[in-house]
């Protein structure tokens, strides 16, 4: 963890503006002219560490993500997924897509997860990992007798038993299954399991070794590195700053 250290921005109160994916289509009124209107010596945008979230390592590695940013249900899904396929006995390339293939869930996007998460971590996994986070969102709609897997009867109560499959879905999973990484992703799918109630609680620690093995944590820190991805783990590190 960081040393402990000022607030910045101290003795103003700091406005957080809610980005905009969160709440166009809501219903709610953009919020951005009552904010401005409220900028005075004591009302300043959020720049920086937020009070209201743990301080993140001066040099984050991906576990500190998963203990610090990630949401609960997004970790324990991850973790879930990802010992599954451990007690399996499948290789380490399946165990990390099982354990990233959701990450954009615990604290980017939900829109297209798998193809933002893929991009989050491509430069630092094999390429085969990413490709199979990718492609996990499409192939998830569709079944494969083949090796027992159905489309999830829950999609039904998420999205409605008539919901139609947006046509690029469709041809990204077409794609997928004519690829020699298919079966990658399609484990990906079967280990994607949403409710795991009757699944104890898994420890991230692991998974240390086997990340260490398959993630190339730059020296600089998760954020800090000249990545074209670094400024997606800057923004899970200060999620809440207005520019």
């Amino acid at each position: 963890m960081c040393d402990d250290h000022a607030w910045p921005q101290a003795g103003r109160e700091r406005m957080i503006m809610p980005s905009p994916i969160a709440w166009i289509g809501t219903g709610a009124s953009n919020p951005e002219d009552e904010y401005l209107a409220r900028m005075d010596e004591k009302h300043v945008f959020m720049m920086g560490d937020n009070p209201a979230l743990p301080k993140m390592p001066d040099r984050p590695v991906l576990l500190d993500f998963f203990r610090l940013r990630f949401n609960d249900i997004a970790v324990r899904h991850l973790l879930t997924s990802a010992k599954r396929a451990l007690d399996d006995g499948h290789s380490e390339k399946i165990v990390m897509a099982c354990l990233l293939h959701d990450i954009s869930n615990g604290c980017f996007v939900r829109p297209d997860h798998g193809y933002w998460g893929a991009q989050l971590v491509a430069p630092y996994v094999d390429p085969e990992v990413a490709w199979a986070m990718q492609y996990h969102q499409p192939l998830r709609y569709f079944a494969d007798e083949s090796v027992g897997y159905e489309y999830p009867a829950n999609y039904d109560k998420f999205f409605g038993a008539d919901f139609e499959l947006p046509a690029y879905l469709r041809r990204d999973a077409e794609y997928a299954r004519n690829h020699p990484w298919y079966m990658t992703s399609r484990l990906v799918t079967m280990y994607d399991t949403y409710f795991f109630d009757d699944y104890p609680e898994v420890d991230p620690e692991i998974f240390t070794d086997i990340i260490g093995r398959n993630f190339r944590q730059p020296e600089e820190g998760l954020g800090f590195d000249t990545s074209p991805v670094a400024h997606m783990w800057r923004t899970m590190i200060w999620p809440n700053n207005f520019l």
